[in-house]
């Protein structure tokens, strides 16, 4: 069964675009300051504003479809992660790789009450963008069971 990521990621998403909005701006700023105080080009300032509205734009109007096509499924075997339609990716995490499973919350993440669920294997972390907290405890734990149960059989 395949599961998607709850609607507060939507949130999370907008608020990092936002975010990235204000930087762009912040950079704008700057160069609209050095423009006035040293006559830098006022074109300069132009890059970083076109670059952030292309930016943010682009991240706001992918928010639902990024949502729409974002599973994961964990079975016995491995942990299955798709995104994307036009540009698929689908992983598999072999269970019997799996090192660690660690829950990480940034701001945004913990102003929604969502945790990410990282995958650690010897070579890369594979990450469950952001779940409810019962759900990352209860995936953390039957990922680590299958896990500990592969080591057992191998």
């Amino acid at each position: 069964m395949q599961a998607q990521l709850p609607h507060q990621i939507k949130t999370v998403w907008r608020a990092r675009a936002a975010i990235d909005g204000i930087i762009w701006l912040a950079i704008t700023a700057a160069l609209l300051i050095c423009h006035h105080l040293w006559q830098w080009p006022w074109w300069l300032a132009m890059i970083p504003l076109v670059a952030g509205i292309l930016h943010v734009g682009s991240h706001l109007l992918l928010i639902p479809y990024r949502y729409r096509f974002w599973r994961y499924a964990i079975t016995a075997d491995a942990v299955y992660l798709r995104s994307g339609y036009l540009f698929r990716t689908e992983e598999a995490i072999p269970i019997a790789r799996i090192q660690n499973v660690t829950l990480a919350a940034g701001p945004l993440l913990q102003w929604q009450s969502l945790q990410a669920v990282q995958v650690h294997t010897a070579s890369t972390t594979h990450s469950i963008a952001g779940v409810t907290g019962a759900v990352a405890d209860q995936l953390r734990e039957q990922i680590m069971q299958l896990a500990k149960e592969a080591r057992a059989d191998a």
